[in-house]
């Protein structure tokens, strides 16, 4: 296993289970569970918290005390009392009004990452449930129950409602996903005075996505000066600008890690040493020189983006919450800073993609490309080479700079003005998504012409990490030695870049 985050690619034990205490989830631990299906279990000592708050919860209704959700409607509709012999059907109401969500559902790997966070948030013992509720989630994604949540009707106030919902309404047994819960032997949930409340008012599906986001953005980040460096070496560029000493008169710290990426991966390059003494040119394009202040800002805003969301992970996100013996009202579901870690990674995303196409165009345009032939092509004019896997990678990039508006500013009040900002946070996860999906074909793309283009200078060896990206390349694509259709090659580079075969 690699831990991809803060851009650092260590061997880390790959964990046998993750012990939820609501309090030291890790992003690495989202990714094990969502994607590797590693077990989950329950801290003991965390559970009986959980009971604890539970009974502060009794207490209050049993003594009549008004709180909101329990014994009140929800929103605007605060202000309506609800009795006591009416608790179980006002939580059983909520779920079911706002299993409301439309579209596509969410990837398995985004549901099981919602259930892990929401298990986890409700193990930190502020959310006055029973234990029943964390035991069965955690039942759930050991057995491999996943419910189907569609993807969007969220706004991201009040939490993930509809998201959450949808988890919810199978937990207490209904729709085909409580079938399948009953058919598996768990037994559905019934829910008590704030339970469902407890459950839909929290940030966990635009959490768990972000979490995936940020494990998938460090992992394309170095991909990324991987495809710079073998563009660097295609068209004979020159290394001089990464040297430390013009990195640390500007000390951000991702801008002198991006410099000291690529001084290693250029080491000792035949390409380089064969023209040192003969290169006409002073200066390199800013696409190539500048590639660590570009990459070391990408780099900055997706460290913002993780510190956020690492945060955001082991919080309470519901509403009232239980401290003591107070029952307190306040605003912790709101999504705001998941919506902007959200905005910040599609807008990083983009600027990395950008970059890479520019630095793609320098590859393949013979008046750019230092001696290389027209588009990468064995017969410029019979064939068209790399010529339209350019325009491919111009299309991604114009796709993503329109996503790239950012969706954390986009509020449309709801519930009858009562959420009157709202941050938009699954729109924003779906956008960072897409634009992720986008800039990993664009560096896929700049890779395969890369290393076509180290052809075109054999028998002269590039750098020994671009070597070993080139034999990574092939292994997935074989050289152009005419024209083809060059689909699959990008769509299975692409593939690998996620599962990190070429971030060095």
């Amino acid at each position: 296993m690699v831990n991809s985050h803060s851009g650092a690619l260590a061997l880390v034990p790959m964990a046998e289970t993750v012990t939820l205490d609501g309090r030291s989830l890790s992003i690495d631990d989202v990714i094990a569970v969502a994607r590797r299906n590693v077990s989950v279990t329950l801290d003991p000592k965390m559970l009986k918290a959980v009971a604890e708050s539970r009974k502060v919860v009794e207490t209050a209704v049993a003594r009549g005390q008004t709180i909101y959700g329990v014994n009140t409607g929800f929103g605007k509709l605060a202000h309506v009392r609800i009795p006591p012999e009416q608790a179980r059907q006002l939580q059983l109401n909520l779920i079911r009004s706002h299993a409301s969500g439309v579209g596509d559902p969410l990837s398995v790997d985004a549901v099981r990452a919602m259930m892990l966070l929401r298990a986890n948030v409700l193990m930190r013992g502020t959310s006055g449930v029973r234990p029943v509720l964390p035991e069965l989630l955690s039942e759930m994604l050991n057995r491999g129950i996943h419910p189907r949540v569609p993807s969007q009707g969220s706004v991201g106030a009040s939490g993930d409602l509809a998201p959450l919902s949808h988890l919810a309404l199978a937990m207490i047994g209904e729709g085909e996903d409580g079938r399948t819960l009953t058919a598996q032997g768990l037994k559905p949930v019934t829910l008590e005075a704030k339970e469902g409340l407890a459950f839909v008012n929290g940030t966990q599906a635009q959490t768990g996505l972000a979490a995936l986001l940020v494990s998938d953005a460090w992992m394309l980040w170095r991909a990324a000066h991987g495809a710079a460096a073998m563009s660097l070496e295609a068209v004979r560029g020159t290394p001089d600008p990464f040297d430390a000493r013009i990195h640390d008169a500007r000390p951000h710290p991702w801008q002198q890690r991006s410099a000291a990426l690529l001084r290693d991966l250029l080491a000792e390059s035949e390409i380089r040493e064969s023209h040192r003494e003969n290169d006409p040119r002073v200066q390199d394009a800013y696409s190539l020189r500048c590639t660590p202040q570009v990459l070391g800002a990408v780099g900055e805003g997706l460290a913002f983006a993780e510190r956020l969301v690492t945060t955001e992970l082991n919080a309470a996100t519901d509403n009232p919450l239980v401290f003591g013996d107070d029952v307190i009202s306040g605003g912790n579901f709101h999504g705001q800073p998941i919506a902007l870690a959200l905005d910040v990674i599609a807008i990083s995303l983009t600027t990395l993609a950008g970059l890479a196409e520019r630095r793609l165009e320098r590859v393949v345009n013979p008046d750019l490309s230092s001696g290389l032939p027209a588009f990468l092509a064995r017969d410029p004019g019979l064939e068209s080479g790399f010529m339209t896997a350019q325009i491919a990678a111009a299309a991604l990039v114009a796709d993503c700079r329109v996503l790239a508006t950012p969706a954390s500013v986009q509020s449309i009040p709801t519930e009858g003005n009562q959420e009157d900002i709202v941050p938009m946070g699954m729109t924003a996860a779906w956008k960072a998504q897409r634009i992720l999906g986008n800039a990993e074909r664009v560096i896929a793309i700049e890779l395969l012409a890369g290393a076509q283009g180290l052809e075109y200078l054999k028998p002269l060896r590039p750098a020994k990490a671009v070597a070993r990206l080139y034999a990574a390349v092939r292994q997935d694509s074989a050289a152009l030695a005419s024209d083809r259709p060059l689909t699959a090659d990008i769509e299975t580079v692409a593939a690998h870049i996620r599962a990190g075969r070429f971030a060095p």
